[in-house]
């Protein structure tokens, strides 16, 4: 494995539904010997998480790591709160970011890029219902397009 190889681990699409992303950044994150031997069996959930600055640090809260089986007394708890790696400069521009209106921090995805854990930091501004309505619409829209483009051309 080459340190360009990039394997997805887990992936959230609740928070695309749920947010416009207007920025990503890619951060490191801090984590045990067994922890990274369960997100390698894929054992790992963003679904529920979100990501909070304190005191110049990057943490994430509600990333769910599942126990490794074979790690007894080296297991940490799986919901604990993890510290993101992240440049000082990019910490400080983001949270600059998160004091306007409506901007939060969300994790988008974990993947191995070479043997490094990454997370992609999503600054995302929130949905209304409205916009989530639309979104479904186009949706729906592309699907019958694809739908009568397939017929047509099977036809």
């Amino acid at each position: 494995m080459g340190k360009d190889s990039y394997k997805l681990v887990a992936n959230n699409k609740k928070a695309y539904h749920d947010y416009f992303i207007d920025d990503t950044y890619e951060a490191g994150i801090s984590l045990s010997g067994t922890e990274v031997k369960s997100i390698r069996m894929g054992k790992c959930s963003i679904k529920e998480a979100f990501i909070k600055i304190d005191r110049g640090e990057v943490f994430v809260y509600g990333m769910h790591i599942s126990p490794y089986e074979k790690g007894n007394i080296f297991n940490k708890d799986p919901l604990r709160v993890r510290k993101l790696l992240m440049h000082s400069y990019e910490i400080n521009r983001l949270y600059g970011k998160i004091q306007q209106k409506g901007f939060t921090l969300v994790p988008l995805k974990v993947y191995f890029k070479g043997s490094l854990v990454k997370v992609e930091v999503g600054l995302a501004r929130g949905k209304k219902l409205y916009d989530k309505r639309q979104d479904i619409a186009k949706k729906d829209q592309r699907r019958e397009a694809e739908k009568e483009f397939k017929v047509r051309n099977l036809g």
